[in-house]
C-alpha cells in the first residue's frame, strides 16, 4: 500500500467514515491503527456524540401573527334576502327573481351560497337537480361559462311577472 506524507507525517491509505446525522467523523490511518480504533469505536461514538451535542444548534420556533386584511379581490356579496320557500325549487325562483339574480347569470355556487344566506341549507345533489329540473320545465336558462354553467330565469318567466 502506497503511503503519504500529511504535516510530517506518515499516513497510510486507510480510511474509516461514519456519519451521523449531519456530522460526519473520518478516521485516517494505518490498517492496523483503523482497525484498532474500529474495536474502540462504540465508546469513541458515544465520545463523539457527546462532542457534537454542544454544537447542535438550538431550535427556535418564531411564531408570526398576522391580522386579516379585506381582500380586494373577492369582495363581501351581498345575497337578496327572500322569504321561506316551501321547497328548494321555489326558494331557486325567488332567488332568481330578485334584482341580484335578475342582474347576471350565477353559478352553481352563488346560488347555494344565496340560499345558505338565506338559512336555506340544500345539499348540492338536491340543487343540482331542482336546478336541472327547471331548465327542463323551461323556467330556468342554462348555458356553459369558463366558470362553469350558469343560471337566469326565462324570458317566459320575467314576461309573466312583468304582467302581473
Amino acid at each position: 500500500m502506497p503511503s503519504r506524507m500529511v504535516k510530517g507525517e506518515q499516513k497510510g491509505n486507510f480510511a474509516f467514515r461514519v456519519k451521523m446525522g449531519e456530522y460526519e467523523v473520518e478516521v485516517n490511518g494505518t490498517r492496523e491503527e483503523v482497525l484498532k480504533t474500529i474495536k474502540e469505536l462504540p465508546s469513541l461514538m458515544a465520545e463523539v456524540y457527546k462532542a457534537f451535542e454542544g454544537l447542535k444548534p438550538r431550535t427556535t420556533a418564531t411564531l408570526t401573527v398576522k391580522t386579516a386584511a379585506a381582500k380586494e379581490k373577492t369582495p363581501v356579496q351581498k345575497y337578496p334576502k327572500i322569504l321561506r320557500a316551501k321547497s328548494c325549487s321555489e326558494a331557486v325562483l325567488n332567488v332568481l327573481e330578485t334584482d341580484w339574480g335578475k342582474w347576471r347569470p350565477r353559478t352553481f355556487a352563488e346560488l347555494k351560497e344565496a340560499l345558505k344566506a338565506n338559512g336555506l341549507r340544500y345539499p348540492g345533489r338536491t340543487l343540482a337537480g331542482v336546478l336541472l329540473g327547471l331548465v327542463k320545465k323551461g323556467k330556468v336558462r342554462r348555458w356553459k361559462t369558463d366558470a362553469g354553467h350558469v343560471y337566469i330565469l326565462a324570458e317566459e318567466e320575467i314576461l309573466a311577472e312583468r304582467r302581473s
